[in-house]
């Protein structure tokens, strides 16, 4: 191996470290809690170290958001790809995105509720926020109608973000979380 190849693998491990150590302690005490100090003492690393990956906390943000698009992705990916028909794919789809944002509140909230240097709905968003809405997007596919895809895959979205959101910050009643997504589920595969 080269001498620079090799610079480049540990410079990528550096980098997944930083985005696995923010991770993990917004998970664990929020993201007011990420501060470049407390990563830098996290992962060992001096602070300019830190800053030589990334331009600071704002960056390292977008990274794990970006991460967590892949992830969720995959997760919808299955969901609809194992459902039985276009109803159940709705259904599965939306229960994964449910599950997902359950499972891990402040990584959800990095990648859509927290302001972040991405460029979402645009060429320029990286790939996996693309295969993110595209799954969305695929899943509406055979229910769309007479309606625009785009629109009606954001649409979808808006409609899942909304009633977590909204239960996660205690504007809605948790115990008919599962009530409200049926109704939503039955609507658009109605």
């Amino acid at each position: 191996m080269s001498i620079q190849a090799r610079r480049e693998r540990e410079r990528a491990e550096r980098e997944k470290l930083i985005v696995t150590a923010a991770r993990e302690l917004a998970e664990a005490e929020g993201w007011d809690a990420v501060t470049t100090r407390r990563l830098a003492a996290e992962i060992e690393y001096s602070q300019p170290v830190l800053y030589s990956h990334f331009k600071g906390k704002g960056a390292i943000m977008a990274a794990v958001a970006v991460e967590g698009c892949a992830e969720l992705a995959v997760e919808m990916r299955k969901a609809r790809t194992a459902a039985a028909g276009p109803a159940e794919a709705v259904a599965d789809v939306a229960a994964a995105y449910a599950e997902f944002a359950e499972r891990w509140p402040a990584l959800y909230d990095v990648m859509f509720t927290h302001a972040v240097d991405l460029p979402f709905a645009s060429p320029d968003a990286p790939a996996a926020l693309h295969e993110a809405f595209g799954e969305l997007r695929e899943t509406v596919r055979p229910i769309a109608g007479e309606d625009e895809i785009e629109t009606l895959a954001e649409t979808f979205w808006s409609g899942l973000h909304g009633l977590l959101t909204l239960m996660r910050n205690g504007r809605l009643r948790r115990e008919q979380h599962e009530h409200r997504l049926a109704i939503l589920i039955r609507r658009f595969s109605a």
